[in-house]
């Protein structure tokens, strides 16, 4: 499936001025189905092994008042996994930018706007909060548990492979995380940085292992929510875990940053927090 949208600003010609919407228009959502992805993890059919959220905050959403004076905000959306498409980010973008130069009655009616448009596009309910820009709850934080990254590992692939995935024979629950994801966008091949958190109860990972895993997404393309996905998916499968959560927190890119994660059922999500990269 070609996702391909010339009309977007990294797609504008050098030189040429790219022309951000004006007006209010809810047209410029772009979705994309995840079945097409999912299919070759083996889940594009049926009940998912798991459940969880795309959080996207937008730093530069704004909008004029009955008077036309300017409001800013920080928006943070919810998007459901379960949802049967993601919207893509530049079109995301456009659409939020859309709102600068339109008047709305209150910010219950902005909230209104976009839960109806987000919500048409991904197929499911989408929530929407608006935070003000220095809101305690923006403030950056530090990953739970233990990083992987000061283990001294040669590494020679950078296309993910389950085969680095091993596991011994002691039951263990903890949290590792990493900040050495990288990916690059499907669309646009651009890079997409950021970190990642696993936590899980069941036979004891090998940690070198799964760092040489997660530093195989380097050269991987792949949307942000579908990199999660798969390694989920490669960690239920190859280390059979009783629990497991993976939470992703992705640097901000055009005024956006994502935070998929995907836990087996019953699991607690995982606690609200951004990054200093974010």
């Amino acid at each position: 499936m070609n996702h391909h949208r010339p009309d977007t600003l990294e797609h504008a010609p050098l030189g040429r001025e790219s022309a951000y919407p004006e007006r209010y228009d809810p047209a410029l959502l772009y979705p994309i189905p995840r079945a097409a992805n999912r299919a070759p993890l083996g889940i594009a059919e049926g009940p998912l092994p798991f459940v969880g959220e795309d959080e996207w905050h937008a730093f530069e959403a704004s909008w004029l008042n009955g008077r036309g004076k300017p409001v800013v905000a920080v928006a943070r959306f919810r998007l459901p996994a379960d949802s049967p498409n993601l919207i893509e980010s530049k079109s995301w973008k456009l659409y939020l930018n859309s709102f600068n130069q339109t008047r709305f009655a209150s910010r219950e009616a902005v909230i209104e706007t976009l839960e109806r448009d987000l919500a048409a596009a991904a197929g499911a309910p989408v929530a929407v909060a608006l935070l003000e820009v220095d809101d305690e709850a923006l403030m950056p934080r530090r990953l739970p548990g233990e990083c992987l990254d000061e283990l001294d590992i040669a590494v020679e692939a950078y296309t993910p492979s389950a085969e680095h995935l091993a596991v011994g024979d002691e039951i263990v629950e903890e949290t590792l995380h990493s900040h050495l994801l990288k990916s690059n966008c499907p669309v646009t091949g651009q890079p997409d940085w950021g970190s990642v958190l696993i936590r899980y109860r069941g036979p004891k990972l090998d940690r070198e292992g799964l760092l040489r895993y997660l530093i195989g997404y380097r050269q991987h393309q792949d949307f942000h929510e579908h990199c999660v996905e798969h390694i989920f998916m490669d960690l239920l499968t190859h280390a059979r875990p009783e629990r497991l959560l993976v939470l992703a927190r992705y640097v901000r890119r055009g005024g956006l940053d994502i935070s998929p994660w995907r836990a087996t059922p019953g699991e607690r999500p995982p606690e609200p927090l951004r990054l200093a990269r974010q």
